[in-house]
C-alpha cells in the first residue's frame, strides 16, 4: 500500500506529487491509523452530506406516492438501499476523479488523494456498495426499486462523471437526471410501480440541479479551470452562468406548480411552493444584479433548504 508521499516501488512519487500537490504532513499508512479514522475515511467516500438530502427526497416521495404511509420496515429498507447505492456512486466518483481532486483546493484532502486509502480499495468499496444495494433492495423491497437505484448509480458514474463532466459545460444539466432518480426509487418502493405523477418529484430535482450546482461552480471556478473541467463559468464566463441560473430557477419554480395545476397536490403544497419559489427566485436575481461570492454562497446553501422544504411540503400535502 502506498504511503502519503512515496510508493514502495523504488520511491516513486504518488498521485498527489505528480499532480503538483504536496502531501499533508503526518499522514500515516492505513495500517498505522486507528480503526475509527479508517472507518471515517471510508464513510467520507460515500459523500454522506449529499446522501442525507437524497434520502429526504426519497422518503418524502414515498408518502407522496402512498399518503397512508408505507410500512416502517419498507421505509427503513429503502433508506438503507438508497444509502448504499448513493454511497457506492460517491466512492466510485472519488476513484475516477482522484487526479482532478488532487489539483483542487476543495478536494485535495480526500482519502484517495491524500493516500489514506488506496485507490483500488476505494473502487472496490464503491462497487461492493452498489452490488449490495441492488441485492438488498431486490430482497427486502422490490425489483423495480433495485433496478432504478442501480440505474442512478450507473448514470452518475458513466454518464455524468466519465462522459459528460470532462466533455461539455452542459454536463450538470444532462447528468442531473442521475441525481433525480432517488424519488423514483421511493415511489417504486412505496407502490411497487411508477405512475405519471412520479415525474413531478423527478422533474423538480432535474431542473433544480443546474442553478444549485452552478452557484457552487461560481465559488470554485478557479479549481475547475486548473483541472480542465469545462464547467459553465470556466467556458462561458460568470455573467452567462448567472443568467443561466436565473433562467433555470424560473423554469424550476414554474414546474413546481404543475402538480397543483393538474390537481395532484393541493393548497398546502401550493402555498409552500409559491413562497419557496419566490425566495429562490429572489436570491437568483440578487446574484444576477449584485454578483459576489457571498451572494453565490447564499444561493447555493439556500437551494439545499429550498429542495428539502419543498419535498416536505409535498409529502405533508398528500398526508394531510
Amino acid at each position: 500500500m502506498e504511503s502519503a508521499t512515496t510508493s514502495r516501488r523504488g520511491g516513486e512519487p504518488n498521485r498527489m506529487e505528480s499532480a503538483g500537490v504536496a502531501a499533508p504532513l503526518g499522514v500515516a499508512r492505513a495500517g498505522q491509523r486507528s480503526l475509527g479514522a479508517l472507518v471515517g475515511d471510508y464513510l467520507a467516500l460515500t459523500k454522506p452530506r449529499i446522501i442525507s438530502l437524497l434520502l429526504l427526497t426519497t422518503v418524502a416521495t414515498m408518502f407522496v406516492a402512498d399518503p397512508q404511509g408505507p410500512p416502517l420496515a419498507t421505509i427503513l429498507w429503502t433508506m438503507l438501499g438508497g444509502f448504499l447505492a448513493a454511497g457506492g456512486a460517491g466512492a466510485i466518483n472519488h476513484y475516477i476523479d482522484r487526479d482532478r481532486d488532487a489539483r483542487m483546493a476543495r478536494t485535495r484532502g480526500r482519502p484517495l488523494v491524500a493516500g489514506r486509502i488506496e485507490p483500488r480499495h476505494g473502487l472496490e468499496f464503491g462497487i461492493a456498495l452498489g452490488a449490495l444495494a441492488t441485492i438488498q433492495l431486490t430482497l427486502t423491497v422490490n425489483v423495480l426499486s433495485a433496478v432504478l437505484a442501480l440505474a442512478g448509480l450507473l448514470g452518475y458514474v458513466f454518464v455524468y462523471t466519465v462522459w459528460l463532466k470532462p466533455l461539455t459545460p452542459q454536463n450538470i444539466v444532462i447528468g442531473g437526471a442521475a441525481g433525480a432518480v432517488p424519488p423514483l426509487v421511493g415511489w417504486a418502493a412505496a407502490t411497487g410501480g411508477l405512475a405519471p405523477e412520479a415525474l413531478f418529484p423527478f422533474g423538480i430535482i432535474f431542473l433544480w440541479t443546474p442553478p444549485h450546482f452552478w452557484a457552487l461552480s461560481l465559488l470554485i471556478k478557479d479549481d475547475y479551470a486548473r483541472t480542465g473541467v469545462p464547467m459553465l463559468p470556466v467556458v462561458k464566463g460568470e455573467a452567462v452562468t448567472r443568467r443561466q441560473i436565473v433562467v433555470y430557477t424560473l423554469i424550476c419554480v414554474a414546474f413546481t406548480m404543475l402538480p397543483v395545476a393538474t390537481g395532484f397536490l393541493g393548497a398546502i403544497y401550493a402555498a409552500s411552493a409559491a413562497a419557496l419559489g419566490a425566495a429562490f427566485t429572489l436570491l437568483a436575481l440578487r446574484l444576477l444584479g449584485s454578483p459576489s461570492r457571498r451572494a453565490a454562497l447564499r444561493l447555493y446553501l439556500s437551494s439545499l433548504a429550498y429542495l428539502a422544504l419543498l419535498f416536505c411540503a409535498m409529502a405533508a400535502d398528500r398526508v394531510i
